[in-house]
């Protein structure tokens, strides 16, 4: 590091330590030492074993499953950071949770994004990082600085590879898999110079996770597919639109995401399902017991660690957006 810059400090929680590891790897550092522990009753204990007075923090810690035990520890972690004299404390959650009720989509809902940006805010964030957030407005919920990375170019860069032939027969297809997702897709297929289609489908609003495909918006007949999501959580979304695609003529099904929540029924479905081939980052913990043959992990670690040099050093981070 530059002398003239601050210490620069990366702390992890328990919901990611590999991660973290992973973004310390890229940056030729060490995690700083800090012990987490838990009360008899369950309550969360932090002890940050090192000085951290004046220095810049990063505090890695996506908020997936056990969704509350990791934004609690997060919460807990800046708080002790602030207490402690660091000069600026950076959250870096590589997957934001809570973020997908980030509106009302009926009377008498929570906007639990909003209630969580105000938690980090409060607890005494100056920043934050995250990845492929449910939608882009979320953003606009803090008042701090957001730095809003995505996992497009390097998941478009692994279907580069090794769908080549594809790629230069023009029998490629980019799917969103609703209608929320087109912005999404549309960068995937401008990575690829592929066509664009989107499933039309209908979420209920009584039961969560649970929707149903409509129809096919766009030309899918003899083509390989790609689904492009922000998040595979169920697996149901996914699972529908490969198979309606396969009705309307796709030849092959491939599948990608930046966050694989991939809870409740979600592996049984994938391994049932036509997909080819599941490609996601690393951005949530994958339990080697839901490793399937047909899941792919890419580490997007190097570009969070490229972005906290960035920001650390007062460099423009736009140019990882591109």
């Amino acid at each position: 590091m530059v002398s003239k810059l601050r210490e620069i400090k990366i702390f992890t929680g328990t919901a990611h330590p590999l991660f973290a590891e992973r973004v310390c790897e890229s940056l030729g550092t060490k995690l700083a030492a800090a012990r987490l522990f838990r009360f008899s009753d369950g309550e969360i204990g932090v002890s940050i074993e090192e000085s951290v007075r004046g220095a810049d923090v990063y505090i890695i810690q996506p908020t997936c499953h056990p969704v509350n035990e990791n934004l609690m520890e997060l919460l807990i972690m800046i708080d002790v950071l602030r207490r402690a004299s660091a000069y600026r404390i950076n959250v870096v959650t590589p997957y934001f949770g809570y973020a997908r009720q980030d509106r009302k989509t009926k009377a008498r809902e929570p906007i639990t994004a909003k209630l969580v940006a105000n938690l980090i805010e409060k607890a005494g964030a100056d920043r934050l990082i995250a990845a492929d957030l449910h939608a882009g407005q979320i953003q606009g919920f803090f008042d701090i600085p957001v730095d809003h990375l995505t996992g497009v170019p390097l998941l478009a860069s692994y279907f580069k590879q090794h769908l080549k032939d594809e790629l230069e027969e023009d029998k490629i297809v980019v799917v969103s898999p609703d209608i929320g997702g087109v912005v999404r897709a549309r960068r995937f297929a401008v990575h690829l110079n592929a066509d664009l289609a989107i499933v039309d489908k209908r979420r209920s609003h009584e039961v969560a996770n649970l929707s149903e495909v409509m129809e096919i918006i766009g030309n899918v007949q003899g083509k390989t597919a790609i689904l492009v999501d922000d998040i595979i959580d169920t697996a149901g979304t996914v699972v529908q639109a490969a198979e309606a695609l396969l009705e309307r003529g796709a030849s092959r099904v491939f599948a990608c995401a930046t966050h694989g929540v991939l809870s409740g029924p979600a592996v049984d479905r994938i391994k049932k399902s036509p997909i080819e081939k599941l490609v996601l980052t690393d951005t949530v913990n994958i339990p080697e017991e839901k490793h399937l043959d047909n899941i792919k992990e890419l580490s997007i670690a190097p570009l969070f660690a490229e972005a906290i040099s960035r920001i650390h050093s007062d460099h423009s981070v736009s140019i990882l957006f591109r």
